[in-house]
């Protein structure tokens, strides 16, 4: 590690260091938070409910990954029991491809792990299961306990959808939709065709990364709720950018390109068809006057699906993302209505919650139109549901909170179940109100943080709990708050941990900014200790939360006992807060953040005197690492940083995010050029390492080569770390290791003045892992 010093004043060696005269804690090291499985233990995966709504199933695999059992838990009892066993579900796994490139099967993995690809369905009779193995689908008895496999051969199939009746199949291969039955007659029905011509430019029920990423679409084909049709998107990407993303392990690199289009780029050109499930003609989807909103087919459609067998519904995005239309199409006639239209003068946010209640005339919808997100309840005709546009029946919640997710509907009660962050900022609790708006309630009992999954009755749920120093832990519950825990995390009561404190600072507005303050035990003002800021920063995001973050709790528990304090702050911009705390950074990144940030850190080393105002250092990822470099740019303040796969210019990030919040690049111009850490490189003050994976397809490493070259031009130096074949994650224990030790040994030499060898005795040997290497 010599290089990592080479640029830093050796004074910074004469400060004395807090932590020598702590005693021996006992804490984790870091290779033991990054092995696999982690401290904690592996939590379950795909958790799902049986269609009949008594049983919920899931995944829990060891440590190592490499074994699982697919569980289930039945809602009377709360037992956990194996459905299907390790070694039956070994059998539904092909062996592991080594034709392919590594580089991009990496990447799949890592999209199916960061998407929550689903690697099993449950069929509507509750009796079976169709498995997704790594792109071959098996459909499996429960009665039997035997599999079927439904396809096979070298092209992988995705996106798997049972017909409402159970009886057939549908599923995506090669960018087209296919369908099949799922016993007896083998043979397939193709239902959408692409030509030679087409290349991977036509996606039909396919998804596309910009709209995964950046609009959490999961899905692009659904049945017809009398399983006579299929309703899909189909995306053209002829002309949206590639991006090349190198695999440079071989003894010759391969290349994967990459659509991705940069704000301002070509975006996808997106048209809903429907399709007779037997097979036969698309028929286009045409809504008049909506390419007339904006430039021809310059828009979005981020959801779309069934209203009844016969109509569909259909949002529409502007591509400035600041109108929201719902139609709903008749697809005999292919008629269509604007139901209602959504507007704001900064950004909409694209939601999750439509949803036509069972009763067939009335839906649920989400807005931040009085200035938090809350809940609204719209009526339309059933027996002619283009008859009118949507009438607002009432608003469900309000208030200066933020509902955060709709979970389920009980109708039978005419209740619905949701989730927000009234009473408190941090947290997240399980609430419920009744339709005609009356007896609200919260539903959750122990603060923290809830996520909920429902039945589809919504009579029972799944509840995931965790707290700021409790990690998860899962219950199914009734609707009225009774739990049975299944599945808990391994305690972590053995470690010596110290207690962080959330704190709260005030904006130069007057805002209220929540923080959180990890200070090493027994600072006190005459032996001050240096601090440490870890913000994200970025739009609908949150860091400081009652909720527990493994690699946060244990990578910030070693520093704090090295000797380090830890300050994270939610600056404006940042989500869950309400409208106008949100877009106070519109068309304009970095620079309200970053004042917020130092607003806040004084405050915190004027309330602190065991704070040490000149030893200050900044770390970061993603948006995190966009703020590092623009912070190391824009302020002198900071000894040292380390930003990991920042967005350096945002010119060089993905259209919808970016335009969403800063506009088009030809409309804000002097926004862009501001909040460019490339174009301020010459102002890099402090010691600065950068890391990026080479794979990265959401970050891509452009950015950090653009500000390499800026720095050298510059004069200035700075250290770059490079992960090969690596994500936007770099995930695994071997990089993750190197990455956090690094991250320690860089902040201990600048903030605390250990010395190489103190750096390289802190860290214990990481356990021998087969090689990843692969060069051969």
């Amino acid at each position: 590690m010599p290089r990592l010093f080479r640029y830093l004043s050796p004074a910074v060696g004469l400060l004395s260091s807090f932590a020598y005269a702590q005693p021996q804690a006992k804490l984790p090291s870091i290779p033991e938070i990054f092995a696999p499985g982690g401290i904690t233990g592996r939590a379950p995966e795909t958790v799902k409910w049986s269609p009949d709504g008594t049983h919920v199933s899931y995944v829990l695999r060891d440590d190592s990954g490499e074994h699982g059992q697919l569980y289930y838990v039945d809602v009377l009892d709360g037992k956990p029991a194996v459905l299907v066993a390790s070694e039956k579900l070994a059998t539904l796994v092909p062996p592991e491809n080594t034709g392919g490139k590594q580089s991009k099967d990496d990447r799949e993995r890592e999209r199916r792990t960061r998407y929550s690809i689903a690697g099993y369905h449950w069929a509507p009779d509750s009796k079976h299961l169709l498995f997704d193995s790594k792109g071959q689908l098996w459909y499996y008895s429960l009665d039997s306990g035997t599999g079927v496999q439904l396809t096979s051969g070298s092209d992988a199939s995705g996106d798997p959808k049972f017909s409402p009746d159970g009886k057939r199949l549908s599923y995506l291969r090669k960018h087209n939709l296919y369908v099949r039955p799922v016993s007896g007659d083998n043979r397939e029905t193709q239902l959408t065709f692409t030509s030679d011509s087409d290349g991977d430019n036509i996606l039909n029920g396919e998804v596309d990364w910009v709209y995964e990423e950046e609009l959490s679409v999961r899905s692009n084909c659904f049945w017809s709720p009398d399983g006579k049709h299929i309703a899909y998107l189909q995306m053209n990407e002829a002309m949206v950018p590639e991006y090349p993303i190198t695999d440079f392990i071989p003894d010759h690199p391969t290349v994967d390109h990459q659509k991705y289009p940069y704000s301002g780029d070509p975006n996808p050109e997106v048209r809903v068809g429907v399709v007779d499930s037997n097979g036969g003609k698309t028929h286009w989807v045409s809504i008049p006057n909506l390419a007339g909103k904006q430039n021809k087919n310059d828009y979005y459609i981020p959801r779309f699906g069934w209203v009844s067998k016969e109509t569909l519904y259909v949002e529409v995005l502007n591509r400035d993302q600041n109108e929201l239309d719902l139609y709903f199409v008749d697809v005999p006639s292919g008629h269509s209505q604007l139901m209602l239209s959504e507007k704001d003068d900064a950004w909409v946010n694209v939601h999750d919650t439509f949803q036509v209640l069972k009763s067939g005339d009335r839906f649920l919808w989400e807005s931040w139109r009085d200035g938090h997100t809350h809940l609204y309840l719209y009526n339309f005709s059933k027996s002619n549901p283009l008859n009118a546009s949507a009438k607002l029946e009432r608003q469900l919640t309000s208030g200066d909170f933020e509902v955060t997710a709709v979970e389920g509907v009980d109708e039978s009660t005419q209740t619905v179940y949701y989730v927000s962050n009234e009473g408190d900022d941090r947290q997240r609790n399980l609430f419920s109100v009744r339709l005609d708006g009356s007896g609200k309630q919260r539903i959750s009992r122990d603060d923290g943080t809830h996520q909920a999954s429902f039945s589809d009755n919504g009579k029972y749920y799944v509840d995931t709990y965790s707290a700021l120093l409790t990690p998860p832990r899962m219950s199914v519950c009734s609707n009225s708050g009774a739990c049975n825990t299944f599945w808990s995390s391994r305690p972590v009561t053995s470690y010596d941990f110290i207690k962080p404190q959330f704190v709260d600072f005030t904006a130069d507005d007057g805002t209220v900014l929540h923080g959180e303050l990890l200070m090493p035990a027994g600072a006190q003002a005459e032996q001050k200790v240096p601090l440490l800021l870890n913000p994200y920063g970025g739009p609908q995001a949150q860091s400081v939360a009652d909720r527990w973050n493994a690699t946060d709790v244990f990578f910030n528990q070693i520093l704090a006992h090295d000797g380090i304090a830890v300050l994270t702050v939610d600056n404006r911009g940042m989500g869950f807060r309400g409208k106008k705390f949100a877009t106070v950074l519109r068309h304009n990144f970095g620079k309200t953040e970053l004042n917020d940030q130092i607003t806040a850190l004084d405050q915190a080393l004027n309330r602190f005197p065991q704070l040490d105002g000149n030893r200050l250092g900044w770390w970061g990822w993603s948006y995190g690492g966009f703020m590092t470099s623009y912070a190391m740019t824009h302020s002198r303040r900071f000894k040292a940083g380390v930003a990991v796969a920042p967005v350096t210019d945002w010119h060089d990030y993905d259209s919808v995010y970016t335009e969403r919040y800063m506009g088009l690049p030809k409309e804000n111009q002097e926004g862009y050029r501001s909040s460019s850490v490339q174009q301020a490189a010459a102002n890099l003050s402090g010691h600065l390492l950068v890391v990026h994976g080479t794979s990265d397809d959401n970050v891509h490493m452009q950015n950090t080569m653009q500000l390499a070259q800026g720095f050298i031009e510059a004069g200035k130096q700075f250290e770059l770390l490079l992960f090969p074949r690596k994500t936007h994650g770099i995930a695994g224990p071997a990089p993750r290791t190197t990455l956090f030790e690094r991250i320690r040994g860089e902040f201990d030499f600048a903030l605390l003045g250990w010395s190489p060898e103190k750096i390289a005795a802190s860290n214990p040997p990481m356990p021998e892992a087969p090689s990843e290497s692969g060069a051969r």
